[in-house]
């Protein structure tokens, strides 16, 4: 569907999981890509790898601070000369499990910290640079609307979050034809939620179609947003949750 010869793209948290999938399926279609990463160098060499083996540019660079993520871009501008394309894909999810009375305080300030301050920042110092017609896609979750389990509601607060994050950019980069989106994943089967994992029967079991995504079911998506077919579409959030938010 999509031709990106020539477009350079950011993702954030492209190590592994979606991010990976996402960074891998742009540079299949001719991007140029660059990943985020905080801790797993080696998971985002061997993407950095498979980018270049698909006969493109890839680039791994740590972005751990607000200092990192402004340095970040920097390189990107300096090396590539432009961004085309962000996917604010990073996140992180307190699975602990303590009630939320205990919380300690350093969890809630590393989740707002990833998946909201984060995205805003690099949203923020790229919108300086994307170029016309550019493309932001911010990875949500189907959690950001329905809770189903105790215990998530740091996480469900930070996803539903994106959302205004999302219309704000959208209205606030309209004018120079720049698209922003969100997708909102239901269960994906990734390393750390696999399909065969101990509470994926649950998960499976709260979609209309009683089974998991893959990672391949969340790139299509990316891919079209990011298409010339989706230039009209700005704003949206767009559920690829196998009917779990029904």
């Amino acid at each position: 569907m999509s031709n990106l010869s020539g477009k350079i793209a950011l993702i954030t948290g492209g190590s592994r999981g979606i991010g990976a999938g996402i960074a891998k399926r742009l540079a299949q279609e001719g991007a140029d890509v660059v990943i985020t990463y905080v801790n797993n160098s080696d998971a985002a060499k061997a993407v950095v790898e498979d980018i270049i083996n698909s006969g493109r540019v890839g680039k791994a660079i740590r972005a751990d601070s607000a200092d990192a993520i402004k340095l970040a871009v920097k390189q990107i501008i300096k090396q590539f000369g432009q961004i085309d394309i962000l996917i604010n894909n990073a996140g992180h999810m307190d699975v602990s499990g303590t009630p939320l009375p205990h919380v300690p305080l350093d969890v809630v300030n590393q989740t707002i910290m990833v998946n909201i301050r984060g995205s805003y920042l690099f949203a923020q110092e790229v919108a300086s640079h994307i170029s016309d017609n550019g493309r932001i896609i911010n990875i949500g979750s189907c959690l950001g609307e329905r809770m189903p389990v105790a215990g998530l509601t740091l996480y469900a607060m930070s996803k539903s979050a994106m959302v205004g994050l999302t219309k704000g950019l959208a209205r606030d980069l309209a004018y120079k034809k720049v698209t922003v989106d969100q997708i909102s994943p239901g269960p994906v089967d990734t390393d750390l939620n696999p399909a065969d994992g101990p509470n994926a029967d649950f998960f499976r079991e709260l979609t209309a179609l009683k089974q998991y995504g893959t990672t391949n079911d969340i790139t299509s998506i990316v891919n079209f947003l990011v298409s010339r077919e989706a230039a009209f579409i700005t704003g949206a959030n767009i559920a690829v949750d196998g009917g779990m938010n029904l």
